[in-house]
């Protein structure tokens, strides 16, 4: 542990730019705010998952500008500390966050950001965005969607690219 601390934020992206919005209450039934996409900002770096657990400078990921920042704490976690709890998951647990694990609905990259934060600041990723799976599920068209999505073209691989 450091004796600094340091900022924690989460870059939260709607996916869908502004389509979920406009198009679920005609769709789900129900209305959603967006897809989300979720990453960890600290340190100067930006901490997600495309294809696998991955690092960029903050802010100059290819998910563009993010629709929120929210501060979530700060940590006395040092860097160090966080590439190896990173070098764990990556090795960790028949590599949930390899690519070939990612599931749309149970185990995305918001699923990824709210393991981060839990280990830097003690807290948890808000529902309104973890639980959005689980929301679009319950929805009438939700059985569809989701047989749609982990069976049709691309199978879960596909979903990879979609990450709610």
């Amino acid at each position: 542990m450091s004796e600094d601390s340091f900022p924690v934020r989460v870059h939260v992206y709607d996916l869908s730019h502004g389509l979920a919005a406009l198009y679920s209450p005609q769709l789900l039934g129900k209305a959603i705010d967006a897809i989300y996409h979720t990453s960890v900002v600290v340190f100067g770096k930006e901490y997600y998952i495309d294809q696998g657990i991955k690092t960029s400078p903050a802010g100059r990921t290819k998910y563009g500008t993010p629709k929120e920042v929210l501060d979530v704490g700060n940590t006395f976690v040092s860097e160090d500390i966080l590439n190896d709890f990173l070098e764990d998951l990556r090795n960790h647990e028949q590599q949930k966050y390899h690519a070939s694990a990612y599931d749309l609905f149970e185990n995305n990259c918001n699923h990824f950001t709210d393991v981060v934060m839990e280990f830097l600041v003690g807290k948890n990723l808000e529902d309104r965005i973890l639980k959005l799976p689980q929301e679009v599920l319950s929805s009438p068209l939700g059985p569809m969607i989701r047989q749609m999505l982990n069976g049709g073209v691309g199978g879960a691989a596909g979903n990879a690219y979609f990450g709610f």
